[in-house]
């Protein structure tokens, strides 16, 4: 049997990301009584697009961690790599909301991180299949 432990421990924390995030957008339609979208406000926009894009970026980063642990590699490099993604996700959700959507250098430096993360897990695996 393939033991994944890393992935599920990783994959455990965005899930839980994910669920803060949709629960500020609830907690946001409740409170203007919208129900579905932002009703023109910006800052329910702000809280759609930080859970949005958390949900873009993760599954990707996760399949790509769960390919990589498959395959062997070092559990050292998977718990960087995935303790980094759940890092850079939350840097970028809190800089997105810090900056009512604008600049903030967590929203700078997140996306930076999560893309940095996708790409080595997507050249480790490249590596692999050859």
């Amino acid at each position: 049997m393939i033991s994944v432990e890393i992935t599920a421990l990783y994959g455990g924390l965005c899930a839980l990301l994910v669920i803060a995030l949709a629960f500020n957008v609830v907690r946001f339609r409740r409170g203007k009584k919208v129900g579905i979208g932002t009703g023109g406000d910006k800052a329910g926009a702000v809280l759609v697009r930080a859970h949005a894009n958390a949900i873009e970026y993760i599954p990707l980063a996760l399949i790509l961690l769960l390919v990589a642990e498959i395959n062997g590699v070092s559990a050292v490099w998977l718990h960087c790599l995935g303790g980094a993604l759940v890092f850079a996700r939350i840097l970028h959700a809190i800089g997105l909301v810090g900056g009512k959507g604008g600049y903030h250098p967590g929203r700078f430096g997140g996306t930076a991180l999560t893309w940095l993360v996708i790409i080595i897990l997507a050249v480790v695996n490249i590596v692999s299949a050859l």
